[in-house]
């Protein structure tokens, strides 16, 4: 059976930020025919490290993200839209992938069965990921509920479907939700996994997103160094780790330490996790889809 694959995503500052965009790439590639990057003006060389990673398969768009958008994230679901609206009109599937997040190559067989499978049945809107969130460094987990545990990651190739909110999700034509399936995916999500400071650049470009200057003095002021102190609960990791990301494994340098045993959870996150690891029940869980 035929099937195209486009992936998309955006991506600024990469270098500044270090944004795992070139394993994030390569993470989706082998189930990609071509893959969209709507490249925003960076302040680094974003541009041409995007472009080197594989010429032959990788489109860029270059924009201009919005500055006057400091609400909510929003420039960021207009960012993934630009490059959703660029994906050909013969792509069956839309494989998303944000800057931080890699697909454990392991489950890249299930995603392609699930994406065959479903291919011709219109009731399917998009396909979900599991996601491993890690935290500090490589070795620990977030454990807490308040964590998203899936999340949609591949669309149809239908132009109604758009990025909801800060880009999270997906939703379609008048604000509904889309009808997934899960797709057998993992995806191991690496946004807190850099240096205090280089997180603290991370952190002022992502706020800069969501809040005006006063707040940013505020809150965060001459800070140069991110305090990962302040994290709920975490658990130690004990996975294998995607192929793309061996290199920065062995250069990375942490003194982040946590210990698991004390875990400072809120009393109705433990309550949840109880019920779904004892019971199987998931309670509060955030959805934004429809499972069926």
């Amino acid at each position: 059976m035929q099937m195209k694959v486009t992936g998309f995503t955006f991506i600024k500052d990469a270098v500044i930020c270090d944004y795992p965009i070139v394993e994030a790439l390569q993470s989706i590639l082998p189930l990609c025919d071509e893959v969209i990057v709507a490249v925003g003006k960076s302040s680094d060389n974003t541009l041409e490290l995007v472009r080197s990673i594989h010429p032959q398969k990788i489109k860029v768009i270059e924009t201009v993200w919005d500055d006057n958008l400091r609400e909510g994230g929003k420039v960021l679901a207009l960012e993934t839209d630009k490059a959703f609206h660029a994906v050909a009109a013969d792509a069956d599937w839309c494989f998303y992938i944000q800057a931080d997040e890699i697909v454990h190559e392991d489950s890249l067989k299930a995603i392609q069965q699930s994406m065959l499978q479903w291919k011709d049945d219109k009731r399917i809107d998009g396909l979900l990921i599991d996601f491993i969130h890690f935290y500090g460094s490589y070795k620990y987990v977030a454990d807490a509920y308040n964590w998203h545990r899936k999340e949609i990651r591949i669309v149809r190739n239908d132009k109604s479907i758009f990025s909801y909110k800060d880009s999270m999700g997906f939703r379609k034509g008048d604000n509904q939700k889309l009808q997934v399936k899960n797709s057998g995916g993992l995806i191991h999500h690496y946004s807190y996994v850099k240096t205090p400071k280089q997180m603290m650049n991370k952190a002022k470009a992502f706020h800069r997103l969501w809040h005006d200057d006063t707040w940013l003095e505020e809150k965060i002021g001459n800070a140069t160094e991110y305090d990962f102190s302040g994290i709920d609960s975490l658990q130690k990791y004990a996975g294998t780790y995607p192929q793309v990301m061996q290199n920065r494994l062995a250069n990375f340098k942490s003194d982040f330490n946590f210990d698991v045993s004390k875990s400072k959870m809120k009393l109705k996150y433990r309550i949840r996790k109880f019920l779904k690891e004892k019971l199987g029940i998931s309670i509060g869980e955030y959805r934004n889809y429809k499972l069926i």
